[in-house]
């Protein structure tokens, strides 16, 4: 996400985000941000705002084709009581409703996400990252889409304007793979523990997908501290 234009002489917010696509409240999140953004304008703020997205593996020892539902998983791999996921699942759905996202978990393919991270480390490079992932989480909780397999993500990818066949080679090869555990490792040095996590300007973090006003007023506080 970038919000707003730079003007001559003014340093843009930059807010990094460690998230996982198999996370509901990253996506969420998201939104949240963005309104938060919005809010900040409101409060007369007006740097730029510039997002980039980090890898965070929730659960690295998904398979890529889980055999199952969303509750399946839940119930096996997190041992939580079916009929406490399946109230869980009905809350996150209300909860994403609200943020005007069509949550379907009767549909949604669980899967390992590190392909996923390393399609967005490819469309970062291209500068397509906010809408590769805006277009990975909408596949993944709205669609019903398999997120998890070389060619399903690369038809995702070409889908945003990446060129499908590159994409195919760059997750075929890994080559992203050291990116995306750099980007784990300094979740680790940050003591993240759970995603979504936001640092803003590198200094300021806000954890989980905080109310819109939380953001607004972090991006205030960076904001005022531009030299």
């Amino acid at each position: 996400m970038v919000s707003g234009q730079a003007h001559e002489g003014t340093i843009p917010i930059h807010v990094d985000v460690w998230s996982d696509l198999a996370c509901p409240w990253c996506y969420v999140g998201r939104r949240r941000l963005a309104e938060g953004v919005e809010r900040y304008r409101t409060l007369g703020g007006t740097r730029p705002v510039e997002v980039e997205y980090h890898s965070f593996e929730l659960a690295p020892d998904t398979p890529v084709d889980f055999d199952g539902s969303e509750v399946d998983f839940l119930v096996g791999f997190k041992g939580i009581p079916e009929a406490s996921a399946r109230q869980m699942l009905d809350r996150m759905t209300e909860t994403a409703a609200a943020e005007g996202l069509a949550f379907d978990f009767g549909s949604l393919q669980h899967t390992n996400t590190l392909l996923a991270h390393e399609v967005l480390h490819f469309a970062k490079e291209h500068g397509l990252q906010e809408v590769m992932k805006e277009r990975l989480q909408s596949a993944y909780f709205v669609e019903g889409r398999h997120t998890g397999r070389v060619d399903d993500l690369a038809d995702l990818a070409a889908e945003v304007g990446l060129d499908r066949d590159e994409v195919v080679a760059a997750l075929t090869d890994h080559r992203y793979a050291d990116a995306v555990r750099a980007d784990i490792e300094q979740a680790h040095e940050y003591n993240i523990r759970g995603v979504p996590f936001f640092v803003f300007d590198g200094r300021l973090g806000v954890s989980g997908a905080a109310d819109p006003t939380t953001f607004a007023q972090a991006l205030a506080e960076v904001s005022s501290d531009e030299a």
